[in-house]
């Protein structure tokens, strides 16, 4: 045997026993599913998931057969815990405001404001602005129906309004603290200036946000007619005849905008008495209240309520038939609640081979500069495991100890992460199904909107922050 053929084999023993094979396994199993058989999606999802379990047990030390189905149900559990309540609380919110004439009502008036013509830039400006405060979820979860109502009244663009509201909530929630990513990774590297990481964070924001909600949104809504399906438990009919009504009955701006108001509200009451409480002791005192009622199960709780009265009294349906319209909204929020918890377990199975540890130390100490080397490692284990908060909280963790070695801001290396950690959504990231499921939009749709959108933020932030970094060192 030849020095050739022994590296060969060497490399394909240690592809083997790395978590490569699992990850390879694992892409190849779920677009045999969901994309050549076509199997709905949750079901294709489970079986992926339960295949990488069995993987995870041939080659991951103290993880069993046994764990293979436990862990499985174990993460689809906990998912269903982060986002059951919300999204079926969504789903009435949805259901409410889109019947109830509501969110057209919205519509109207940002149309009025901005002018027809810019409706996209009224859905990207309100999704970046209430994205901050809140987790992107729940800004997805209350405008898509706005998304939806819009192209009903316009008659085009569905695909341009559904980028615009996903690219607002997705660049606040890996590039502006206080949401939970950026405010972690910035804990990790010992950056104690939290308004400069606001404001750098937002000078990133901004131009990725203009790239892939606004520049790509428009190209793309040009080359592609996403019809408007039955979704969020409204027909496309429903949505075309409240399109069409006076204002006169239809709810006024403020009702219409009550849910809202409410669900984000209450959320931010939260996060800024959690961030701004130390230096502000009285709103200590408040801490106890809002941790209740600025919990996002209480919050959109509360709104689907107010959302809910708003639906019975500009309906003209009996109480009956109201509750049997909201049991079925309800019906279909657990579907995508199932869809979207079981898509995080796949995920978290594929986290559980070890990729993410695996990714990173092979990239540790790739002779580029940090701020690359920080977004690739996020960017990869991103790819690799799905979710965006752990891929920059692995990257954090690596990075962490080179940070000594910046010639610029550690803050520039938070937003280096959140851009690498927001790249290309796909198959094992719960927020692709949640889009795809809410949106009404096939997997082939979502691919070219959701996903790409995610990488064209991922890449504009990036060079964002080595263009600010060079002029602005703030070193």
């Amino acid at each position: 045997m030849n020095i050739n053929d022994m590296e060969s084999q060497s490399m394909a023993i240690e592809f083997a026993q790395s978590p490569l094979l699992t990850f390879a396994a694992g892409l190849i199993l779920v677009i045999l599913l969901l994309v050549v058989w076509d199997l709905p999606a949750f079901v294709g999802l489970a079986i992926s998931a339960f295949g990488v379990g069995l993987l995870n047990a041939v080659f991951v030390a103290d993880f069993t057969f046994g764990d293979a189905a436990a862990r499985t149900a174990t993460e689809f559990g906990n998912g269903m815990a982060g986002i059951g309540i919300p999204i079926l609380m969504a789903s009435v919110i949805g259901k409410s405001m889109l019947e109830s004439g509501s969110a057209q009502r919205i519509v109207r008036a940002f149309q009025s404001v901005v002018g027809k013509e810019n409706s996209d830039i009224a859905l990207w400006g309100s999704s970046t602005v209430l994205a901050i405060p809140v987790f992107f979820d729940s800004v997805f979860y209350l405008l898509a129906p706005l998304a939806r109502s819009m192209r009903a009244r316009v008659g085009k663009n569905y695909a341009l309004y559904l980028i615009a509201v996903g690219a607002g909530a997705s660049v606040a929630h890996v590039f502006i603290p206080p949401t939970p990513g950026p405010l972690a990774v910035s804990d990790q590297l010992d950056i104690a200036n939290l308004g400069l990481t606001i404001l750098v964070g937002i000078v990133v924001a901004i131009p990725s946000a203009i790239m892939g909600g606004l520049v790509y949104g428009r190209w793309i809504n040009k080359r592609m007619n996403i019809p408007l399906r039955d979704a969020m438990g409204t027909t496309t009919e429903e949505l075309e005849e409240r399109a069409n009504r006076d204002n006169k009955n239809l709810p006024s701006v403020l009702e219409s905008a009550i849910p809202i108001i409410l669900a984000i509200g209450l959320v931010a009451s939260y996060t800024i008495v959690d961030t701004f409480k130390d230096p502000y002791p009285v709103l200590a005192n408040l801490q106890p209240v809002v941790a209740f009622v600025g919990d996002k199960n209480v919050a959109l709780t509360i709104a689907a309520i107010a959302a809910a009265y708003t639906y019975l009294r500009w309906s003209d349906l009996s109480r009956s038939l109201w509750e049997e319209e909201l049991t079925e909204a309800l019906k279909s929020g657990g579907n995508i609640a199932a869809i979207t918890a079981m898509g995080g377990a796949f995920g978290a199975l594929l986290a559980a081979s070890g990729i993410g540890s695996y990714i990173a130390s092979h990239l540790k100490g790739i002779g580029i500069g940090l701020l690359v080397t920080a977004w690739l490692i996020a960017a990869i284990v991103r790819v690799a495991q799905g979710s965006a908060t752990a891929a920059m909280l692995t990257a954090a963790g690596i990075m962490a100890p080179l940070t000594a070695q910046l010639s610029v801001s550690p803050v520039y290396m938070v937003m280096a992460i959140g851009a690498g950690g927001n790249i290309c959504s796909w198959y094992n990231d719960s927020g692709f199904w949640l889009v795809k499921e809410i949106g009404g939009l096939t997997q082939a749709e979502t691919l070219k909107t959701w996903t790409v959108l995610t990488t064209i933020i991922s890449i504009t932030g990036l060079v964002t922050v080595l263009v600010i970094s060079t002029i602005f060192p703030l070193a």
